[in-house]
């Protein structure tokens, strides 16, 4: 018998998650790891609850999803961008508007500048002496 599963790939920094839909009671597993296992702070968990939160659908999909890469904040927005993804897959017509709105569609463009010859960092130059 075939489960129903609805796939989405969220981004944000060097974050990349992809994650998995299933029906079922609202557990979220993050790399093997429960939600309060992988994530310590409870606005990181917020975060990721937002687009289910947003569209009524808290208790009715367990969230399975890898990530790789970034710190633990771009792996958060990272996997509610996948959410909000997935999300679309189950019911477009009634979701899209309410995500949207909420912002949760669009990738979030932020990336970190690159290091420039002459300088430190992006724009730290080396320290000024007179003499």
């Amino acid at each position: 018998m075939a489960i129903t599963q609805y796939f989405g790939t969220g981004r944000r920094k060097k974050s990349v998650a992809r994650v998995r839909l299933v029906p079922g009671k609202g557990e979220i597993t993050i790399n093997k790891r429960t939600i309060d296992d992988y994530f310590g702070l409870e606005t990181l968990k917020a975060i990721l609850r937002q687009p289910l939160v947003a569209t009524n659908t808290e208790g009715k999909f367990d969230v399975i999803c890898n990530v790789q890469g970034g710190g633990f904040t771009g792996q958060a927005g990272a996997i509610r961008h996948g959410i909000a993804r997935a999300l679309l897959k189950v019911d477009e017509e009634a979701y899209r508007p309410v995500l949207k709105q909420a912002g949760f569609l669009t990738r979030d463009p932020r990336m970190k500048e690159r290091k420039k010859y002459g300088l430190k960092g992006a724009r730290r130059a080396p320290q000024f002496s007179k003499r």
